[in-house]
């Protein structure tokens, strides 16, 4: 009897052994992850696709292939990504876009991200005793955008059905596809948190563990999502069943929308809402509405860069670019202390106005003309300092450059907390693309979204927590109300060159997707470098404010480096008077750029992919 809890003890683990020796999913032998491998620039006479993975990039090419435009083909491949990368960009999340029509030569903003529900409000989360947006719950479920972006992408745009767009990613659902490196990245968690992640989220340990709690994913294992393919098929037949009785193609592109947002499909998710004590509701979902809007513009030298509105980050990039214009950053020389140090002071200066203005232009009054005002610029350009600002610096008053002139007080917010590194965590939750067409069309779009919060059953759909990007303080410009949009951090960019497209381009990242792209903008413009080399050049990036996601972590002063730039620079910095922290070789803690660029000299096209991840450009 004594023997017993042994014999207990050993078969159990016995159990386990066999289970996980004798569940495993074949492995790809012909998958090879692009991850952390050097490559040259793709080139292209015709179009050229980039985008965060191979599968996407290449179901985009089949699409232009066939005659679709830079619209139908970033469908295709949004959709792919919302399989492959579907931890990190799920269908149906945010899907902030950029749309360059090269009939009219304009850029236009589709707003993609969704809004909070009506039942949501400060009030409601305060009683509930939380002080800031919870974490893997239900109740920081924004509404679903991403199936709205995709329909009117379409029919203002495209040329071609859901139905066939959608097919790629059908084929890639269920026939599977290759764990790349980021997925199983994503997925390591230790024995006892996936053993918790089965009892709390049944139906997210269903799609992405297969209900093994035992079970660790190996690179190159065939992953399927069956019932994200089911519920693709079922909003394909609406659109086919539409165009049978003789309704016009945007009726039926039109079918599809009705199909998510008022029939089945919200039906299932208003059902788990329900159940969860949730906040969303069927008059939530039918009354959803994106829209298209004038994108946010700023200078730099013959350079005219475009975003997102506030309801982003995206103008961080403009403002911050405009505020280095004039500035000799090449003689600092490229990624020495200096101009290390000019560059992230001029992120910071910007990210304390973004902190104090940025929000949902329909609920927030943002004093947009004056914070990307030249003569602001210059003002914020001054108090560039010596040494490190050590924290956050004050925000300015672009309110004296704007022609609205309110001048409300300014209320300095609270001094947020610092908090210790090992409290932040840094997972991955976005993916990008970027297509330019055969006619000079141009897409850019940044998905995302992770499964942290319950999937709706049986539908394969992950609403994510992109909630917890708003605040529980009524004075900051991205506080929770009803019906309002959070500031989110995906932010696609563009760029034109004497009024024409010179680049799309965008990355992952969290709060370092703006000071990646800054980055390798400069390496281009300023440094003349390879577009190639530039996305592989070794990043910094600032952590000197609060982090945009709950509970807001904060690290005063703090600066990351990759490591050869902190065996370079990392002592003069610490001179200067900044925290630096060691980060890995080409780590995909400091983005994934992807981009595509029209040569002005050769006329070609140029698609670069960042190996920080499993991105991949490719062209014709």
């Amino acid at each position: 009897m004594a023997n017993l809890p042994k014999i207990f003890f050993s078969l159990f683990f016995s159990i386990i052994l066999f289970q996980c020796l004798g569940s495993r999913r074949p492995i790809v032998p012909s998958y090879v992850d692009p991850q952390g491998n050097l490559r040259e620039a793709a080139v292209g006479e015709k179009y050229m696709v980039s985008t965060g993975n191979p599968l996407a990039t290449k179901a985009a090419i089949k699409v232009l292939d066939s005659g679709g435009n830079a619209v139908d083909a970033a469908v295709a491949a949004l959709l792919v990504l919302n399989v492959t990368n579907g931890e990190a960009a799920s269908f149906p999340s945010v899907a902030p876009t950029l749309v360059y029509d090269k009939k009219t030569g304009q850029v236009k903003s589709y707003i993609g991200a969704g809004t909070a529900p009506k039942k949501a409000n400060i009030e409601w989360f305060k009683e509930k005793g939380y002080d800031v947006m919870p974490k893997n719950s239900i109740l920081t479920q924004l509404l679903p955008a991403s199936p709205d972006v995709i329909v009117r992408l379409l029919q203002d745009h495209g040329t071609k059905s859901f139905a066939e767009l959608v097919q790629p990613a059908v084929s890639v659902a269920e026939e599977g596809f290759p764990a790349n490196r980021i997925l199983v990245k994503n997925l390591d968690l230790p024995l006892y948190k996936r053993f918790g992640f089965t009892l709390i989220m049944p139906y997210n340990a269903e799609v992405y563990l297969e209900k093994k709690w035992w079970y660790g994913i190996r690179e190159g294992e065939l992953t399927k999502r069956l019932d994200l393919a089911k519920t693709w098929k079922a909003m394909a037949n609406e659109e086919i069943k539409a165009a049978k009785t003789g309704k016009t193609r945007k009726q039926a592109l039109e079918s599809v929308w009705d199909y998510f947002y008022k029939g089945p499909i919200s039906d299932a998710i208003v059902k788990l809402h329900t159940d969860k004590s949730g906040l969303i509701t069927k008059e939530d979902l039918a009354n959803y509405a994106g829209g298209w809007e004038k994108p946010v513009s700023g200078e730099f030298r013959d350079y005219q860069i475009l975003s997102n509105q506030t309801w982003t980050q995206g103008p961080v990039v403009p403002m911050v670019l405009q505020l280095l214009d004039g500035i000799d950053l090449k003689s600092m020389g490229h990624n020495s202390p200096e101009y290390i140090h000019t560059v992230s002071q001029a992120i910071e200066l910007v990210v304390a106005d973004r902190e104090r203005y940025f929000g949902d232009p329909k609920f927030v009054d943002v004093p947009l003309e004056g914070l990307l005002s030249k003569k602001y610029a210059i003002l914020r350009r001054k108090l560039i300092q010596r040494d490190a600002f050590g924290v956050t610096p004050p925000y300015g008053n672009p309110w004296l450059y704007d022609s609205k002139k309110s001048n409300p007080t300014l209320i300095q917010p609270n001094e947020p907390k610092e908090q210790s590194i090992s409290e932040i965590k840094y997972g991955k939750d976005t993916t990008y693309l970027s297509i330019v067409d055969s006619v000079g069309n141009a897409v850019s779009l940044t998905p995302s979204d992770f499964p942290q919060s319950p999937m709706v059953p049986g539908t394969g759909l992950t609403l994510g927590i992109r909630m917890t990007q708003f605040r529980l303080d009524p004075t900051h410009p991205s506080s929770l109300a009803p019906g309002k949009r959070p500031r989110i951090t995906p932010n696609p960019g563009m760029v034109l060159k004497q009024g024409k497209l010179w680049m799309s381009f965008g990355t992952p990242g969290g709060d370092v997707q703006s000071q990646a792209m800054i980055q390798f903008f400069l390496n281009v413009i300023v440094f003349g470098m390879d577009p190639q080399k530039a996305v592989e050049a070794p990043r910094f990036r600032s952590v000197n404010w609060p982090d945009s996601f709950s509970p807001h972590t904060y690290r005063p002063g703090g600066i990351e480096l990759e490591e050869t730039l902190y065996a370079a620079v990392s002592d003069s910095l610490k001179e200067k008077g900044y925290k630096v922290y060691k980060k890995g070789h080409l780590d995909n803690d400091f983005g994934s750029i992807c981009a595509v660029i029209k040569d002005t000299k050769s006329k070609k096209l140029i698609g670069v992919a960042d190996p920080r991840e499993e991105s991949w450009a490719e062209g014709k």
